[in-house]
Formats: structure tokens, sequence, C-alpha cells
């Protein structure tokens, strides 16, 4: 008999998996090619929304947005930023989710230049447009038998009191 190799979910790995969304720059963004329906995995620049949801600026001339648009569904997958050595022990969480367009109101985009000011340079552009990955489970390994499952709440940031 195999033992399930998942723990219980408990606020360290919350923090864990909230802290690799905040700390994010980069992430791997699985879609389904619309032409084939096969997977197609890209690396995106992503940040976080104000509730820690993870967010993208892309062009829509990507292939990610043209499967974005087809269809929504999504697998993210964050690794630690400051990671060094072994890959295989490097805290990382991947994501199934739903992508949807996001507004680019002042505050979005503001959020996301003070991070990345190099992006001034195209993100005014027509065809980029910020799209939120609404998350609907994540698997989390945050190192050597340290597996996780996680619910939306668990990734994103608990509701102020």
């Amino acid at each position: 008999m195999t033992q399930d190799p998942i723990r219980q979910t408990d606020a360290a790995a919350r923090t864990i998996a909230r802290q690799l969304l905040a700390e994010a720059r980069h992430a791997s963004l699985g879609t389904l090619d619309p032409d084939t329906g096969t997977p197609l995995v890209t690396r995106i620049a992503l940040q976080t929304d104000l509730d820690g949801a993870p967010l993208a600026l892309l062009s829509g001339l990507a292939a990610h947005s043209r499967a974005l648009s087809a269809d929504p569904r999504v697998g993210l997958m964050v690794v630690a930023c400051s990671a060094k050595g072994d890959a295989m022990t490097h805290a990382r969480l991947s994501i199934l989710g739903r992508a949807v367009v996001a507004p680019a109101d002042d505050t979005r985009r503001a959020r996301w230049l003070a991070r990345d000011p190099k992006a001034r340079v195209y993100i005014d552009l027509p065809d980029f447009r910020f799209w939120r990955i609404e998350p609907l489970s994540g698997l989390l390994n945050a190192g050597f038998a340290q597996a996780f499952r996680l619910g939306p709440p668990d990734m994103l940031k608990p509701p102020a009191e």
C-alpha cells in the first residue's frame, strides 16, 4: 500500500504559496493551442493583482493570447525566484485556473510599472492587455516530502478584516 505523499495544508504552506506568487517575476503558462488542441507552454512576465491573484501583461500577437481567447483554461507554474542549487528542491507552485481579461485601470498599471519600469515601453501599446489567472486549484511542492493541495483561498491574500 502506497502512502499518500500529500500533506495536510497548513498556515506554513499557505504562506509559501502566497510568497511564491508575490515574489514572482516570471512564470510558465500552459494553454491549449486553438488549432490543434495540444498543450502550449510559454514563459510570461507575472505579477499579482491586489488580492494576490496571478496577473500577466500579454501581447495580443502572442500565441498564448490567441489560445486564451479561444479557451481560458490555463496551467501556471511559479518557481522560487532566488533558488539556487538542485532545481528539484526549489519551492514551486502549479496552478490550474481560468484566465480573464482584466481592465487596465490606473492602479493596476501603476502597480505593474512600479515592479517592472521597463514595461513602460510597451504597456500602452494597443495589443497589450492584462490577464488575471483565477485560481481553481493548486499543488505546492515546498521541498522534499512537502507537497500540498491548495484551493483558491490558500493562494490568494486573506480578505481584509
